[in-house]
């Protein structure tokens, strides 16, 4: 059977056809594709359609049928025995490493995310429970995320990972807290601190291993995917060191369906180096013996909307920001924000934000939604 015979009965299984009608079809324009995908995986698809070696007219809806039919557990078993070898013999989120997911990725260019992002340039997934716009679908997850810890006026937050200081900046605008940001992108921390010029805000660019001082609550929102599962014990006691006996800590983050490593081959080579999708069981073995659990909350299929979103956005600016980044960084940057769309859409990952409280909360804790 010829290479392109075995991706064409792949293909059908998540009625996928090449060079057909359908707008999630895929386009072929280099018939070297099937060797470079069987050969590479998931790294040598991507590596392909930045190379513009095929299309696929809905990106996401391609991504959603595929992951849906688990097709891509059909492709390079080798490659990803390799990359959980070397995840397993290797702690590739050292402190050592700690920058470079911040140089190589938040430090691109603060024009990118500007045009791509809300207006408060929160880079997480949203909450669209009841929101209209993607601005007042970040708002309702900043706001969800202040009353899930309780925050209150003159309350000391530390928040790892900070970004550019949308819920430093939220926190310390509409409830009145005083917040420490702590990021590994000096980028993000000079607009941060521009952002935030006037409040109770300080930004400090230091890696979470190095945090200092002791707070009322403490947030990291979607910045534990950088932290690798070797370091995930690590990472709670640091937490726990820096948290207030009747404080409360809230994490959210993307989450795996079951435990792996490594990440995408292709996610880890060219979006974010070093990352790693945690799982429940990881999570809950790190925080063993550290945390009470106080609630759970999966709205993973929020982040769907919130890709297709900042898509949509960085389509509309591309016209200012092709001079700058090229045309194969618009194939790698829409395929990236298309692929996860799709992952999200699959139910392949989920986003969870879990509120978590050093000796339980008296009386039990009282869910928010």
């Amino acid at each position: 059977m010829s290479l392109r015979s075995r991706a064409e009965a792949l293909l059908r299984k998540a009625d996928i056809e090449i060079n057909g009608n359908d707008p999630w079809d895929m386009q072929v324009h280099d018939e070297r594709l099937y060797a470079r995908v069987f050969k590479h995986g998931s790294l040598g698809l991507g590596e392909a359609y930045m190379d513009g070696w095929w299309d696929a007219k809905e990106l996401d809806q391609f991504f959603a049928r595929v992951l849906s039919s688990k097709l891509e557990k059909k492709l390079t078993p080798f490659n990803r025995a390799i990359q959980n070898l070397q995840g397993a013999l290797y702690n590739f989120q050292s402190k050592a490493r700690a920058f470079q997911v911040g140089e190589r990725h938040y430090d691109l260019g603060n024009d990118l995310y500007e045009r791509m992002l809300d207006k408060r340039m929160v880079y997480t997934c949203a909450y669209w429970k009841e929101a209209a716009t993607l601005d007042e679908a970040q708002e309702a997850k900043l706001d969800l995320v202040c009353r899930k810890i309780g925050l209150k006026k003159g309350d000391k937050v530390l928040d790892i990972g900070c970004g550019w200081a949308s819920f430093a900046g939220y926190a310390a605008e509409k409830y009145g807290a005083e917040v420490v940001g702590i990021t590994v992108s000096k980028e993000q921390a000079a607009l941060a601190r521009e952002r935030c010029k006037g409040l109770p805000v300080e930004i400090r660019v230091h890696d979470y291993r190095e945090a200092k001082g002791t707070f009322d609550h403490i947030v990291s929102i979607e910045m534990f995917e950088a932290v690798g599962y070797k370091n995930f014990r690590t990472f709670m006691e640091v937490v726990r060191r820096c948290l207030k006996e009747d404080g409360l800590f809230l994490l959210q983050t993307i989450g795996g369906n079951q435990s792996v490593l490594r990440t995408d081959a292709w996610i880890d080579t060219y979006i974010f180096p070093n990352g790693m999708i945690p799982s429940i069981a990881q999570i809950g073995k790190s925080i063993e013996g550290l945390f009470v659990m106080e609630d759970w909350h999966n709205f993973g299929d929020d982040y769907d909307r919130t890709l297709m979103e900042w898509n949509a956005r960085f389509q509309k600016a591309w016209p200012d920001l092709r001079e700058k980044y090229g045309e194969r960084f618009r194939r790698m940057w829409e395929y990236y924000l298309l692929c996860c769309a799709g992952s999200f859409r699959a139910r392949k990952n989920q986003d969870w934000q879990i509120v978590l409280s050093p000796n339980g909360v008296p009386g039990g804790y009282v869910s928010v939604r």
